[in-house]
Order: structure tokens, then sequence, then C-alpha cells
């Protein structure tokens, strides 16, 4: 066995065991007992912000359930980008046949060209906010908040040294297209990371509104590609630090195809890369993770070829183990989130026998188109979000190439924006 050879197989098995270990804590967290939730007396007055560009496959549903909250006192407030965005007639028809008060809609004015328009959104609430709101809460567009999510939340901000709680995703998709899949196997792996490196996720996200006032968050808002992810050193600042609430892992239906889920995965990391210390982690496991296991098929091709058996069987036992370490991480992982889930009633049975067998053959493919993504988060200098093109020069220079109005042309019933 050579030298290339040996190192494939003690990395990769040194791989397996790390990553198994982060999972293993991960799973115990998830299965941990849910904290007891505040009561009505000390929660904290709260606002909802949604900012909407476009109409997502549940936005009806995302609406529902922030009207349906079990919390005393708050507001939700829709940004929707423009007057003419197609948003508007699903925000109006739920409005017709609902009985709330609580909900107030407007359109984004300043549309800033040097940050995103979800951070021009966000900050046009907070800069018109009322001082008696304590914390502020996000979503976005495609998660379906129950009950009690707001109080979720605030129980995750309740102590003193959390200035930001912050739940995650996890993809149940409709239906087995490989892209959805191939979605569904990543994120699992990312949302691990996630957890451990505490980024945070605007999905599902709170903020003491006293961090804007002793820091200078809305600053970096106003000149940043994303909100959530500079949050960890942002709040570190300040002597503050973001809890993550495992019982606000929120379920996905979305479809996607392969091609949208690249943009979508290299649009996380470009998030990561500028905003997050720790990118050289994220991109050196990104690396190790797929070109090690693409390596070990090609000197396994190869020793076969050369009649050399011994490294043969080394590199398919190690692959082997690699494969085995995937789903065996993935089955606690999906477990646990259904438990979560189900305790909340949403349903879980999404994954048949037929669909678990068409996940596992995804496992390969996001393995090939992985490193696409991670290629283009490190190089790529403009990037497509929701038909706005940014160009991106470090991460406190975004510039926003030009403006349109979202257009709805192509857009399917079921498919992620």
């Amino acid at each position: 066995m050579t030298a290339l050879e040996a190192f494939i197989v003690v990395v990769l098995v040194g791989l397996v065991v790390v990553q198994s270990f982060l999972v293993w804590r991960f799973v115990r967290t998830l299965r941990a007992p849910p904290a007891e939730l505040i009561s009505d007396e000390v929660a904290p007055q709260a606002t909802i912000v949604l900012c909407l560009r476009g109409t997502d496959p549940f936005l009806a549903d995302c609406l529902r359930g922030l009207t349906n909250q079990d919390y005393p006192r708050y507001v939700v407030r829709i940004v929707v980008d423009s007057p003419d965005d197609p948003a508007h007639e699903v925000v109006k028809a739920f409005l017709r046949e609902s009985d709330t008060s609580n909900v107030h809609v407007e359109n984004l004015v300043e549309k800033s060209v040097h940050c995103s328009l979800k951070c021009s959104s966000l900050r046009q609430v907070m800069l018109s906010l009322d001082p008696e709101y304590e914390i502020v809460a996000q979503l976005d567009a495609d998660t379906i908040a129950h009950p009690t999510w707001l109080r979720e939340l605030a129980t995750g901000l309740a102590p003193a040294d959390v200035g930001a709680a912050t739940g995650n995703r996890w993809y149940m998709p409709n239906t087995y297209s490989i892209g959805a899949l191939v979605r569904y196997t990543w994120n699992a792996a990312a949302i691990v990371q996630m957890y451990w490196y505490r980024i945070a996720w605007g999905g599902t996200l709170a903020i003491k509104t006293k961090v804007f006032r002793e820091s200078d968050l809305l600053d970096k808002w106003g000149k940043a590609f994303c909100e959530d992810t500079m949050l960890h050193a942002q709040l570190k600042k300040i002597g503050l630090r973001v809890a993550f609430v495992p019982s606000l892992m929120m379920i996905n239906r979305e479809d996607t195809s392969v091609s949208s889920f690249i943009s979508w995965s290299a649009r996380q990391l470009i998030c990561a890369r500028l905003y997050h210390p720790a990118w050289p982690l994220v991109l050196g496991h990104g690396v190790l993770s797929t070109m090690l296991p693409l390596l070990a098929v090609i000197v396994f091709i190869a020793t076969v070829l050369l009649g050399d058996l011994s490294v043969a069987i080394s590199m398919a036992a190690v692959l082997g183990l690699v494969g085995l370490s995937w789903i065996t991480s993935l089955w606690p992982m999906e477990r646990a989130v259904r438990q979560i889930a189900e305790n909340r009633g949403d349903s879980t049975n999404w994954l048949t026998i037929t669909g678990a067998l068409k996940c596992m053959a995804s496992m390969p493919v996001t393995q090939l188109v992985y490193p696409q993504a991670l290629a283009s988060a490190v190089f790529t200098r403009v990037t497509n979000w929701r038909g706005i093109d940014y160009r991106i020069e470090g991460p406190w220079q975004i510039y926003m190439e030009e403006y349109e109005p979202y257009s709805s042309a192509g857009e399917q019933s079921n498919e992620s924006l």
C-alpha cells in the first residue's frame, strides 16, 4: 500500500469516527426533554417579521401558522418586495378569510443596493419598531409555524447570556425527486455543522431587541448579503450567544431540482464564507468528505485493473464503511426529528421503503454535485437570489446589480424558490 492509499484509508476512517461522534451528540440534544415553556405573565412582547418576494408553495400555510400562535402579545409584520409582487394576492386572500387584527402588511420602500433585499426588509422593520417590543422573531415563507413556535423561541431567549434563539430545517419532501433527496441528505449533514458551529438559521429565529441597541448589528445588515450567519460572531462581541432550540426542527415538504439545489446550497456556503469564523473548517470538511471517497473509487478501479487485490479490498472496505456511516448517521437523526414533529401533530410518514431505497441511491449523487456547490461558494463573485444578481466583493461589500420586481414565470407549484 502506497503512502497515498494509506492516507486515504486513515483520513476516511478518522472522518467516520469524528462525524459519528458529532451526530451522536446532536441526536442526544434532539432527544433531550424540552424546556418548560414560559408563561403568559413573563412572555415578552414580540414582533414576527415575514419578508416576501414571490409566492412560495406553502405561503398560505405559513400565514395560517403565524396567526394561530399561542402567545399573549405579538404582532405580525409582512414586508412584501413590491406593490406588484404576486405574494400580495396570497396575503390578501388569506386576510379576507381570517379573523385577525394583528397582521400588518407593507411594501419594501428603500431597496438598498448595498445589501440583499431581505436585509433591507428587516432593517425597515427594525428602524420603525416601537420600543415596547422586547424580541423580534422572523421566519421564511417555507416555514409553517406550529402554535407554540413563538413561545418556544421566547423560552430559548430567556437566559441572560442568550442574544438569539434559533431552530433548523429538516426536509420531508412530498416527492422522491432526485433533487429533493439530494437536498435531504446534504442538509442532514449540514445542520450537524450548524449546531456545532452555532450557525443561526433565519427560517426560525428570534433576537432580543436590546442586541440592536448594544451592537452595530443593524448597520451590519445594511451592508450584508444575509442576516443570520453573522449572528454568532456579532453576539460574541457583546458577550452573548446563539441558543439552539431542539423542538424547533421545522419540516419542509417542498420539492426542488438538482440545479436549484446546487444554487441554494452554494448560497448557504457563501454566507458561511463571508460571515462565520468556522468557514475554514466547513471548507476543509467539504473537500475531504467529497474528494477522498472519489479518490478511493479511482484507486479501487485502478488496483482492480492492475491486479493488486489487497489494496482494492482495502479501498472497498473503507468505501463500505463510509457508506454505512451515512446510513447509520442519517436514520437516528430522522427518527429524532420525527419524534419532535409528531409531538406537535405533524405528519412524518413520508419515507416508504421505495423512498428509502431512492434516498440511499441519491447519496452518491450528493457526493458528485456537492463539490460544484462548494467550488461556486469559493470562487463565485456574482450570485443570484430570487431573480436578483448580487456582486460580492467582501463581507461588507455587497452590491445589487439591478433591481427588478419578482416575476412568477416558470414557477412550479410545489418547488422551492
